[in-house]
């Protein structure tokens, strides 16, 4: 742990626009290559000196070994002065932390639902393409996402060209209202889990706005899904990353030492801070 508290410097090697507020930046160390290695769920601390320094999940993918990923909502004065940062610039990373998804335990073996709202694909995209890298290593998986519009969908185009041409892998789309150039599905993401009405086999990954989670929790358990089922990633509140300045603090769980990744019957035991 101690060698994730040293930042290292990085390079902005590539920065792509996915939405009117969400830019992904593919960071590499100097010398080429990635700052460290990380499991899926995992964050890092990214900081520019002097502006401050915030947790961000890395949506990369483990299998890849020549950068990381970051994908970045506008929503702060980090996040802008991020958002004002061009390819080549350096910037200062540190970690893995936090727990990641049990992609060679709890997940191995079963099928797979991932469920995400807005930003929330961000953190499940490093653990869908995981577990499409090792394909014999998982069973059937199906992704939901949702969001406001077809502007604020993350990844689009990935999910188009990759993930929908993948053989065994079925992605469900919806967006928030009606509008202009979209003929796919329309409504929020619980009732189109109800809509769908999964199998409750296998586990399910859920991420996305508080209010989403809440409600797609219920329609999982309308389906026949157990809490025991179900594992969230949540990043509110994290600040030093190792447990020590108490701000993510809640029950006898610190999110960034003991999370960010939870399975909801343990969350089920907590106070209901979230």
């Amino acid at each position: 742990m101690s060698e994730a508290l040293i930042p290292m410097l990085g390079v902005v090697t590539a920065i792509r626009q996915d939405t009117p507020d969400v830019k992904t930046f593919r960071v590499e160390a100097l010398g080429g290559g990635k700052c460290f290695e990380h499991m899926p769920g995992q964050c890092a601390m990214l900081s520019i000196p002097g502006v401050g320094e915030a947790m961000f999940s890395i949506t990369s993918s483990p299998t890849v070994k020549e950068y990381m990923e970051f994908s970045i909502k506008k929503c702060g004065c980090l996040t802008d002065w991020l958002h004002r940062m061009d390819v080549g610039q350096q910037i200062l990373i540190r970690g893995p932390y936090g727990n990641g998804f049990p992609v060679e335990g709890e997940l191995k073996g079963q099928n797979l639902l991932f469920i995400a709202g807005g930003i929330g694909l961000a953190p499940l995209r490093s653990v869908i393409n995981y577990c499409r890298h090792y394909r014999q290593n998982y069973g059937n998986i199906q992704i939901l996402y949702g969001s406001r519009s077809k502007d604020d969908l993350v990844d689009y185009q990935e999910i188009l060209d990759e993930w929908m041409q993948d053989e065994g892998i079925k992605v469900y789309l919806t967006i928030d209202r009606a509008q202009e150039g979209w003929d796919g599905h329309v409504g929020f993401v619980p009732s189109y889990v109800e809509e769908l009405g999964f199998d409750p086999q296998g586990k399910v990954l859920v991420c996305g706005p508080p209010i989403m989670i809440k409600f797609t929790l219920q329609s999982l358990e309308k389906l026949g899904f157990t809490k025991q089922q179900v594992f969230t990633t949540m990043e509110l509140r994290m600040k030093c990353g190792v447990g020590k300045c108490g701000r993510c603090n809640i029950g006898d769980k610190y999110v960034c030492k003991d999370g960010p990744v939870f399975r909801f019957d343990e969350l089920s035991e907590l106070p209901d801070e979230y």
